[in-house]
């Protein structure tokens, strides 16, 4: 049995397609999120959902690259970008470019959503249209902005990284919560909080509750 292109689950794929299937007006027909590594405090960068699936290798290359980023970032550079994807497309770096191309496609959006220590989701959409100028991509980028909240919840719940259990206490941790207030608030025994605390900690590699509440944001989980 073929397993969905992004995760074990049966929500992000169609929701994806459904979206992609509204934005068809401006030939946009495939999208690419990227976002950090789960276990690296590092600038690497990883693809969180592709679609259609035929764009995975192409999906690889950009996050192997030095295309936008945290280099990006750090410099100021806006949170919105598109551009042609004939530019620079035979510059060392740029296979991706030549891989998108290869496709069909002649333009990007890109929409950064960040995130605590200077991570980010990074969103590109591609389109088989030459926009001619930043008008071209305003719908589109309106149409990431509207679906973003649903689509982060999809990914967060479809990598299943954490149980929902396990973020509702990182999450009261975040706010203050002690162990115990955390237990009052949930219904459940201290002991038990810090069981999924513990159990959190380890799936995030860190040895504290502060480091793993850290990391959950960075991941975009919590």
């Amino acid at each position: 049995m073929e397993h969905p292109e992004n995760s074990d689950s049966t929500a992000l794929d169609p929701l994806l397609a459904d979206w992609l299937l509204g934005l068809r007006s401006q030939s946009v027909e495939a999208v690419i999120i990227l976002g950090p590594q789960w276990l690296d405090s590092g600038a690497t960068r990883r693809v969180v959902a592709v679609y259609p699936p035929v764009l995975r290798v192409a999906a690889e290359a950009l996050a192997q690259s030095d295309a936008f980023g945290p280099a990006w970032t750090a410099s100021g550079a806006p949170l919105v970008a598109w551009q042609h994807l004939a530019k620079s497309a035979f510059d060392e770096g740029n296979r991706w470019r030549r891989l998108c191309l290869g496709h069909g496609f002649q333009s990007l959006v890109r929409v950064e959503f960040g995130l605590p220590g200077g991570r980010a989701f990074e969103c590109f959409l591609f389109s088989s249209c030459a926009f001619h100028d930043r008008t071209d991509a305003v719908s589109v980028v309106w149409s990431v902005m509207n679906i973003w909240p649903q689509l982060r919840r999809s990914i967060v719940e479809a990598e299943g990284l954490l149980s929902p259990r396990e973020r509702q206490c990182l999450a009261l941790t975040f706010d203050g919560l002690t162990a115990r207030e955390v237990a009052e608030r949930i219904g459940c025994s201290e002991r038990t909080v810090n069981y999924h605390l513990a159990n959190a900690m380890a799936k995030l590699g860190v040895d504290n509750k502060l480091a793993a509440v850290q990391r959950a944001c960075w991941l975009g989980a919590l």
